[in-house]
Order: structure tokens, then sequence, then C-alpha cells
């Protein structure tokens, strides 16, 4: 049996951007995008981070991308020598981290410089690094290419991205996050852009990309069955707080908190015969500025009581084989 090794390992992170408040006078308010939440992704493996839109997810993903400096809680990523050593985004070593963290953004029509070609594009990590020649760096751009599906490779090298399809671009985005042989990459929503007809494609792609490398993900998305499709592991954000987590099939089969199943039986049945009740939740999700320190979820919460409401917001606990929930009430 494969041990499992820990690759990043995120504690209490958050982040809470300030609203109002001026030169003189400083903010009262503050939007708890990301509050407190933790997790561990293991070598080799993928997280599902699923959840609607606003609750925290893409800020996540900056925020272990170092595109954010959080505001509180701690990133760590295994080091050579086997230990999990806190993320430094100081001097020297957030070249390394760099290297070694790569992010694939949602939008392939913003993410590449229109005035870049496609080797300048997906070279630039390489020179940034200062790895290789200039031949060493073509070779490694065509063979890049060549592996996201972009053949021949020469047709492609000195295009411009306006001259590529949505897919294509998305391919040459991934090509550009895996050019430095990263440990891990944090995909957000990289299929969400793209037509139907290519989104399968993509995320075949992304699956034999990470057997192929070793890839761990962080796989960012608000579609459950994306979600199965590429994980092993899930994650449901809800208002900044991870409310489940567990394995995939065993969360979106027998999920445990009132939100995940609210998520998951809105999700349409392809059979016109098929009936569905509504899900059990009630209202719209709540203004995330200075948010209760009880339940993020109590005011839509079918089974919230009074002691719910006079208790902090609940921990995730083991309710068994390691499937994760924060709910009092479960």
């Amino acid at each position: 049996m494969t041990v499992a090794i820990p690759l990043v390992k995120v504690e209490n992170l958050a982040m809470h951007f300030p609203v109002g408040g001026s030169m003189l006078r400083k903010p009262k308010s503050f939007i708890h995008a990301v509050d407190g939440i933790s997790f561990t992704i293991h070598e080799g493996q993928s997280l599902a981070l699923v959840g609607e839109s606003g609750c925290g997810k893409t800020t996540t993903g900056k925020l272990l991308v170092n595109l954010m400096r959080p505001t509180g809680g701690s990133i760590f990523l295994r080091g050579p020598s086997g230990q999990m050593d806190e993320v430094s985004t100081r001097g020297k070593a957030i070249k390394d981290f760099r290297r070694r963290v790569q992010m694939i953004f949602q939008d392939p029509y913003e993410s590449l410089n229109p005035r870049l070609t496609i080797f300048d594009t997906v070279a630039e990590p390489l020179l940034v690094q200062g790895e290789g020649t200039l031949a060493d760096r073509e070779t490694r751009v065509a063979f890049l290419l060549e592996r996201v599906g972009l053949t021949p490779a020469s047709s492609f090298l000195f295009r411009f991205p306006h001259e590529l399809s949505g897919g294509q671009r998305q391919r040459v985005a991934i090509a550009r996050a895996l050019v430095v042989n990263p440990d891990f990459v944090i995909a957000d929503e990289p299929t969400s852009m793209l037509d139907v007809s290519v989104r399968t494609g993509v995320m075949n792609l992304m699956n034999e990309l990470a057997e192929f490398m070793g890839l761990s993900y962080l796989y960012i998305t608000h579609d459950l069955a994306v979600a199965r499709y590429t994980s092993q592991h899930i994650a449901v954000m809800y208002m900044g707080k991870i409310v489940e987590q567990g394995d995939t099939e065993e969360v979106l089969l027998a999920p445990l908190h009132p939100y995940t199943r609210a998520l998951i039986s809105a999700v349409p049945v392809p059979d016109p015969f098929v009936h569905r009740d509504s899900p059990e939740i009630k209202g719209s999700i709540s203004r995330p500025i200075n948010p209760p320190p009880y339940c993020r979820f109590y005011e839509r919460c079918p089974l919230a009581v009074e002691s719910c409401r006079e208790q902090v917001h609940p921990p995730l606990q083991d309710k068994g084989g390691g499937h994760l929930a924060a709910c009092y009430r479960i």
C-alpha cells in the first residue's frame, strides 16, 4: 500500500479585505473572503475546492500561489529534505517557490499577452528562472506544446494568441504552467470559459499530465461533475469557510452538511421524467462583511436551532473514515 506523502499543507489561512477607511482613519469593516481554512494535499493527488461564486475559492488559489499575502495563517510546502517548510516570500526563496508552484487561470483570453508569440509566452518562465540556452528553451517549449495536443508544434510556436481558439489558448496556458516542471498547480476553473465540446478533452489532458509528470492539483471549480472527474478529494467552501471535506466519491454520494446536500440537489438530471425536490435551504448568501461569529450557514440551514447561534462557527470534525464536516447538528 502506497503511503500518501503531504506536499502542501494549509493551516488557518485567512484573507480579510478592508472596506472603507482612509489615510487618517483605519477601516472598521472587513470582507472575510477566506476565514481560517485548513487542508492538506498529498503528492500525486488532487483536491477540488467547490462552492458558489463569491465563497473564496479563487482568493484561496491566489494566496497559495503568492499573488496575495494572507492576513493570517500559514502555507507549508514539502522541501527537498522531506520536511514541511513554511513558504517564504522573501529574497531568493520566492524564485524557487515560483518554479515549484504554478497557476492556470480561468480565462485564456485574458491570461495570455496578445503581444507575445506562443513561444515567448511558454518560454518566459524558463527565461525568468535562467534555465537553458535559446535552443534548449525552444526544444522544451516544442515538447510541451506537443504534449498538450498542439501539433505539430512548429505551426504554433510563432503564432499569436488571437490566431488560436479558446481551447488552444488554454492548452498554451497549461503548457506555460508546466514548462518549469512544477510540483503543484492551482487550476482556477480552467474549463469554465471553454465550449462544452472541448471541456472533456482539456480535463482528460490535465489528468494525463498529472500522471505523466507526477503533479498535484488544487482544482477550483463550481461544477461538481468536474470535481468528481478530476480529483480524488473534495472540499466544499461556503462564505470563506470549508464546511465539508473528504474523499470525492464519499462526499458526493453521502453528503453530510446541509449546504453540500443543497449543492448536489441543485445539479440538473438529464432525464425529463425524473423529479428532484427543491433544495431545502432558504434565502440567499449573507454579506461577507464582518460576519457574525456563529455558523456561517445558520440563516439558511434547515437543521439550525438556537444553540447553533450561541456557539462559534463549528470546526471541521471527522464524522468517520476521514469524512469531515463543520456542523454541530450532524
